[in-house]
């Protein structure tokens, strides 16, 4: 079993990727463009929800092909951190009471994905050359 499990690590690793950032995606698609669903509230480009909806919509792209994966990981695990303790972890203490569970998921699989980088399955791999 510890075979097949090493086998598939390296393939899950990119479906991990391409997974979260399609995701991702959703988030900037919605502040930015009013898709999937329509924003809640207006907000001004430049500003931090803007450069948020930004980072969310192109950040995602980036990781969903894998490319640039760990850097763009890395701005968008701190981009959650951000948003964590901005929006949400001055209400409560607790992510699931204060809204920010997501958030904070987010945050950790793009931390990772900024240490164990885009898998088999990514642009960064191929312009490696293997």
């Amino acid at each position: 079993m510890s075979q097949v499990a090493a086998a598939a690590r390296p393939h899950l690793l990119s479906v991990l990727r391409i997974v979260t950032g399609f995701l991702f995606t959703q988030h900037g698609g919605q502040k930015l463009l009013g898709f999937p669903a329509p924003q809640r509230e207006g907000f001004e480009l430049f500003s931090l929800v803007g450069l948020a909806g930004a980072l969310e919509l192109f950040g995602g792209l980036l990781i969903v092909l894998g490319l640039f994966t760990r850097p763009t990981a890395f701005l968008l695990s701190g981009l959650m951190a951000v948003a964590y303790f901005m929006a949400h972890g001055l209400q409560n203490f607790w992510p699931l009471v204060n809204g920010g569970e997501l958030a904070v998921l987010y945050c950790f699989v793009f931390l990772y994905l900024s240490a164990a980088g885009g898998g088999k399955w990514s642009i960064d791999h191929l312009r490696r050359g293997r």
